[in-house]
């Protein structure tokens, strides 16, 4: 409904009629007329009790008026007979009306409550008329010269009633409001409708004060229908107009300020909803901390004479490009320690100042800069509003008023105090959201791996980019874990959740594959302990009786490279396959298991594939927000990585940057994590292989064998200590294994001995006593070594040692890389 249908529809539900000092009906209106059925011709000049039912009859006789003269007026709710003869009950008011030469005229209001509609409830003279406020009746003549009037109405307006009669409005008081107000009753002298029409003005009883005033217009009919009158109810809806106004304001606010959690945009929303509505110019300015997620302290400190630092958040202005701020969203404001800011700052009580003050003298002598742009931009009115939550002050909010010549008054402060106070709270929220994505974001960027140590198998490059500030840092995380053999393990994974809980689980996963790496395990049997240890962590995260089960679940992909076979076996818990990409640019997607996701506890067994590559190969690992969104098919993001990839010749860091451009730009719901790995191969001249039988003698040949290669590769500073190392193995092998025995050594980063043999006790080292011949074997293996361990494989096991090369000849086999990869 239009507010013009809602205006008639007010009037239409105000019927409205003229009594002498008798009870005879004197005048008439249509609106009376749609109300009790009866027109002007049928009641003009009978007794008002014509229609009232025989039980109200007292209303119609003469001692009725007289009590209501002695009253000054009547209300009330009587019943009274509509022309088809049914019974309305209707609000009933008598307002008592003075003429000239002390006549009395009375006015009868009547109102039906049982038809009003519950949008129309606040209608002024409805309104009026129910809470009985002070409402001014002025009758007028066809010249609109004042014929009656009531005691109200000079206190309204300021004019004694004895001026007033036979003089039309303008007479007494020129204007243009005024003129307005008498085209108005010309209109509705002529149309016979009633209307209604509002207007400002500075009343004698408040002159500082500016109040608005609703006035109803309705046309009196005499006995012909023709027109008497015009009949002005005039009410002052200040009150109820502001109030409806604050509550419009704060309405907005509750549903535009807040509708993220990000700081910045939280400041330009409070600027926003406050321009027009309240300001002409509005900023907001923030504790450079608190943008940042920092806890603010219970007062800025402005004790100290050098400016206080505050971030612009938020500004906004009815003049297009804002030329009012020096400063842009964003940048350094600086605050003079003398200005009505840092008081506000510093007490957290507003200011409000009516009038600007720009006389020599003030804090703007200060702060030249200001008071150019107050002069150049006519700012005239200005109020500051601290920015307080849990006790402590995040910043200001400023309104400015330029082209609005109205200065803020008190009520306006309330107001924008209180939207302050709301806007405070999101803002708030904001901060500690934010301080908890950073506090997320630093744990898991120090959790994730600072420098991938590739080793000699692969060449790798990765990036990661956290989720936005509405879906907080995810449980991402990827690594190269460097394995005996210069074997390679390849891992990335990802954990159900988002924040700081999910940064934590990450960090225990990562550390969780890196220990379980070191036991060598190959990729299922390392998934299978995983999902153990996931499950182990959920039981023990719930131990509480009282408290709800947490769900912990994660993806994982883990894989094993051998660059001397270049063989690579992966399994996968709940992951999407790597995209592998060969010399030529042929992507392709193995065809994985894909497992179920750890920590879901189904116990279904995880299954490896084992794949052998094309050397120079790039292996592509990635999370699920990489090649997943909202508005995207997985396969269709999983082509849009194939196509990326596609590009063999470009170096990895080139390659990364290619991927991540693809991903879309609007903000990510989730994390995006990339890892990329172009496979090296160790070439023939760098691994010595030997079969050895089982017997005491194979031990002479193994030292033997080792020397000679040794000196083959310029490593004979490391002979000495690797024919012990060799002669302890071969001799383990023979004494506490079984089948055959195989000896390899391997030049790479280190010099590799893997002794393997068929048997299935593993070797651990003890601490022999001082008679004990035995036993002392394996404490000067790990003396002489960098690290040893053993490692499980088909048909039996590895055992091997790893030394350091002397720096001479540490780069004298290193593999060659294949083309492209620089």
């Amino acid at each position: 409904m239009t507010s013009t249908d809602q205006k008639l529809h007010e009037i239409a539900d105000a019927a409205i009629a003229m009594l002498d000092e008798q009870g005879t009906v004197v005048g008439w209106t249509q609106a009376a007329q749609r109300l009790v059925g009866y027109s002007a011709g049928e009641v003009v000049g009978q007794s008002a009790a014509r229609v009232l039912p025989p039980s109200e009859e007292p209303l119609g006789v003469s001692a009725f008026p007289e009590q209501c003269r002695a009253r000054g007026g009547w209300s009330g709710t009587v019943a009274v007979r509509h022309r088809d003869g049914r019974t309305l009950n209707l609000n009933l008011c008598l307002s008592l009306l003075r003429g000239q030469d002390a006549t009395l005229r009375w006015l009868v209001s009547l109102t039906d409550m049982s038809t009003l509609s519950s949008g129309m409830i606040n209608g002024s003279v409805r309104e009026a008329l129910l809470t009985r406020a002070p409402m001014g009746i002025v009758v007028r003549d066809l010249q609109l010269r004042c014929t009656w009037t009531n005691d109200t109405m000079e206190r309204l307006d300021g004019i004694p009633r004895d001026r007033r009669f036979g003089r039309r409005l303008t007479d007494l008081v020129p204007g243009f409001e005024n003129e307005a107000l008498e085209v108005v009753a010309r209109q509705v002298l002529e149309s016979g409708d009633s209307t209604v029409h509002e207007y400002r003005a500075w009343p004698p009883e408040d002159p500082r004060r500016e109040h608005a005033y609703s006035v109803s217009f309705f046309c009196l009919q005499d006995a012909d229908g023709k027109a008497l009158g015009v009949c002005c109810l005039c009410v002052d809806v200040t009150g109820s107009r502001r109030v409806r106004e604050r509550l419009a304001v704060l309405s907005q606010a509750s549903t535009r300020i807040g509708s993220t959690l990000d700081v910045m945009q939280t400041g330009q929303e409070l600027a926003d909803i406050a321009v027009p509505l309240m300001a002409d110019y509005a900023i907001v300015d923030l504790a450079d901390s608190v943008p940042f997620g920092k806890e603010p302290s219970a007062r800025i400190d402005t004790t100290h004479d050098h400016p206080t630092v505050l971030r612009r958040a938020g500004l906004a202005s009815i003049h297009p490009g804002i030329p009012e701020s020096p400063w842009a969203r964003g940048e350094t404001v600086f605050i003079s320690p003398d200005s009505p800011f840092t008081s506000v700052l510093r007490t957290g009580r507003s200011h409000l100042e009516q009038v600007f003050d720009i006389s020599p003298g003030t804090w703007l002598d200060h702060d030249p800069a200001r008071a150019r742009t107050i002069h150049e931009n006519g700012m005239h009115s200005l109020m500051i509003v601290p920015i307080r939550a849990r006790r402590s002050v995040l910043g200001v909010a400023v309104f400015i008023r330029t082209e609005d010549l109205k200065p803020f008054q008190e009520d306006d402060l309330l107001l924008a105090e209180e939207l302050v106070t709301r806007a405070a709270l999101s803002l708030d929220n904001a901060r500690q959201y934010a301080c908890e994505h950073t506090t997320a974001l630093t744990l898991q960027r120090n959790l994730l791996p600072h420098r991938l140590r590739s080793g000699t198998a692969v060449e790798a490059a990765s990036r990661y980019l956290p989720a936005d500030m509405d879906a907080g840092v995810g449980g991402d995380w990827f690594d190269v874990i460097e394995l005996s053999g210069a074997r390679v393990a390849l891992v990335v994974g990802d954990v159900v959740g988002h924040g700081i809980n999910a940064a934590v689980t990450m960090g225990r996963l990562r550390t969780a594959v890196r220990t379980l790496a070191d036991l060598d395990l190959p990729p299922d049997e390392l998934l299978t302990r995983l999902d153990d240890t996931v499950r182990r962590q959920t039981e023990e995260d719930t131990d509480g009786p009282d408290e709800f089960p947490v769900i912990l679940a994660a993806t994982c992909l883990y894989a094993i490279y051998d660059p001397a076979t270049r063989r690579c076996t992966m399994a996968a818990a709940g992951h999407p396959p790597p995209a592998i990409t060969d010399p030529q640019g042929q992507v392709t997607f193995p065809d994985l298991p894909t497992g179920t996701p750890l920590g879901v506890g189904l116990g279904v067994p995880f299954e490896a594939v084992e794949l052998e590559l094309s050397e120079g190969s790039v292996l592509a690992f990635y999370t699920d927000g990489l090649v997943e969104s909202r508005d995207e098919d997985i396969d269709v993001g999983m082509h849009r990585l194939g196509a990326a990839l596609a590009q063999p010749d470009q170096s990895l860091e080139d390659l990364c940057s290619s991927v991540m451009e693809t991903v879309p730009t609007q903000a990510a719901s989730d994390d995006v994590t990339l890892l990329l790995v172009r496979i090296r191969t160790l070439n023939a001249a760098q691994i010595a292989s030997w079969d050895l039988p089982p017997e005491p003698t194979a031990v002479h040949t193994a030292r033997h064998l080792t020397v000679r290669q040794l000196s083959e590769w310029g490593l004979e500073p490391l002979m000495p200590a690797t024919e012990l190392v060799v002669s302890e193995l071969v001799t383990n092998a023979i004494r506490h294994g079984a089948g055959p025995i195989r000896l390899r050594l391997i030049q790479h980063k280190v010099l590799t001995c893997e002794v393997f043999d068929s048997g299935g006790s593993y070797p651990r080292p003890r601490h022999a006593c001082t008679v004990d011949e035995n036993g002392r074997g394996l404490l000067m293996v790990a003396q002489l070594s960098r690290r040893w361990g053993c490692r499980s494989s088909t048909g039996g096991k590895f055992v091997w040692v790893e030394q350091e090369l002397p720096s001479t000849a540490s780069h004298a086999h290193d593999p060659v890389p294949p083309p492209g990869s620089r």
